[in-house]
């Protein structure tokens, strides 16, 4: 069966190669991450008629604030205030011949913007491939994944085999502005029996990743002359020792928390403003934080509470704080995912993907939706696709060819594996 698959993708793969690059053609960017609105609906529509085009029944699914609090109040996740005008997710499904298990392939179709154009050796949107890779903004992260899931159904079809089961794709918007897209879907009501995101993960299989939670904090003072700094209080003076404290808090968990698939921890200060005037002493001061915790052993609340508490004995513990309480507030959190290595899915689509190029399991530092599949609809997970996580959001942005061409192997073999087939 592979053999025969390989032959049919050969025949087929200039096609494969112009369905890539006509969507990344299309510019599908994020304006503010997502809370000023995003471009990707005329690139929803070109996903939506070319799976009308293959067979699949399609439905679109606009955006709205109320599906987003439900997340938020219900599920810790979303992130509200989002423009989402003319921002819809689109769903197809493959019917197969008989019943069985349904398998889901998720991607995302919008993109970061390109940034500084003057730093493109080529237009991002305008695709070129040289040396073997497609060069395009999205290219990676993630049309290629997104693209691949599409070509592998229609490789099956062109193969002559009947699959069984269903096929899913959910091509969501708003990735990039935290999930809000694959979170309207799985409350939509999605569902399956097993689910890939297609983000780039080279030739690994990724299980796990960590979970993440912004913070913004503020402390105030009182502004004097610096040549009288003694009857004044400075506010970046107040706010070091709140970051002092923050990376004692980092070290503990350090030493509390493992997984072997992750890295420990971490709480990184990202950004901090404070004063106007090196003459004057600050009266205000905020930083902004990302903090990265472990699946399983570590939840949201037991982060966050651990945070506060920190803050806290801080402030109690200094005579101006105790009376000017610091403030804070989360700005974008996403929860943590793993699956079990063991588990019957992720075992089918490890045996599958070996048999069609060298396979790793592991895990990631980086969130994806991957957690709002496996966390809220409750579906078996896994995170594959072509490209590097190194390419997603830089300049001169590029897949491998060779790469888009064997995940569509790899996905059309896994569609038949999982769901069943009957030969031709």
């Amino acid at each position: 069966m592979i053999k025969k698959l390989q032959q049919t993708l050969e025949v087929n793969r200039d096609k494969y190669i112009e369905w890539l690059k006509d969507l990344i053609s299309i510019n599908t960017e994020v304006i503010g991450h997502g809370i000023k609105g995003g471009r990707e609906g005329k690139g929803q529509e070109y996903i939506e008629n070319l799976l009308k085009s293959l067979g699949a029944t399609t439905e679109r699914d606009q955006l709205d604030e109320e599906r987003i609090l439900q997340g938020v109040s219900c599920y810790q996740e979303g992130n509200l205030g989002h423009d989402y005008t003319d921002r819809f997710n689109v769903y197809g499904s493959f019917q197969g011949i008989e019943d069985g298990k349904a398998l889901l392939f998720n991607g995302h179709i919008d993109t970061m913007p390109p940034g500084d154009l003057k730093k493109w050796d080529t237009n991002p949107w305008e695709p070129k491939i040289k040396g073997g890779l497609l060069y395009g903004l999205g290219a990676a992260d993630m049309k290629a994944g997104l693209m691949a899931s599409i070509a592998a159904y229609d490789l099956i079809k062109a193969t002559g085999i009947r699959l069984k089961g269903k096929v899913l794709i959910n091509s969501v918007v708003d990735e990039e502005g935290g999930g809000n897209g694959t979170l309207t879907s799985m409350l939509y009501g999605n569902q399956a029996d097993g689910a890939v995101v297609c983000e780039p993960t080279g030739n690994k299989i990724i299980i796990a990743h960590m979970g993440f939670i912004f913070f913004e904090i503020k402390t105030t003072g009182l502004a004097v002359h610096s040549g009288s700094k003694w009857k004044g209080v400075s506010a970046i003076e107040k706010m070091i020792k709140i970051i002092n404290g923050l990376n004692e808090l980092e070290d503990n968990w350090k030493t509390q928390y493992y997984n072997p698939l992750l890295p420990p921890p971490n709480l990184n200060v990202g950004e901090i403003y404070g004063g106007t005037a090196g003459s004057t002493v600050a009266n205000a001061c905020s930083i902004k934080i990302c903090l990265h915790y472990l699946p399983e052993v570590m939840t949201h609340d037991h982060v966050v509470g651990e945070v506060i508490k920190k803050i806290d004995a801080i402030a109690d513990q200094d005579q101006w704080l105790k009376e000017h309480r610091p403030t804070w507030e989360i700005y974008q959190a996403g929860g943590a995912f793993q699956i079990a290595k063991d588990h019957p899915f992720v075992k089918t689509a490890f045996k599958t993907f070996q048999e069609v190029g060298e396979t790793l399991l592991a895990g990631s530092p980086a969130g994806n939706d991957a957690r709002l599949i496996h966390n809220i609809g409750k579906i078996p997970t896994i995170i594959a696709g072509p490209g590097n996580q190194e390419q997603c959001h830089a300049v001169n942005e590029y897949v491998s060819v060779d790469m888009y061409i064997n995940y569509i192997l790899k996905y059309a073999k896994l569609m038949l594996d999982f769901c069943g087939y009957k030969n031709f």
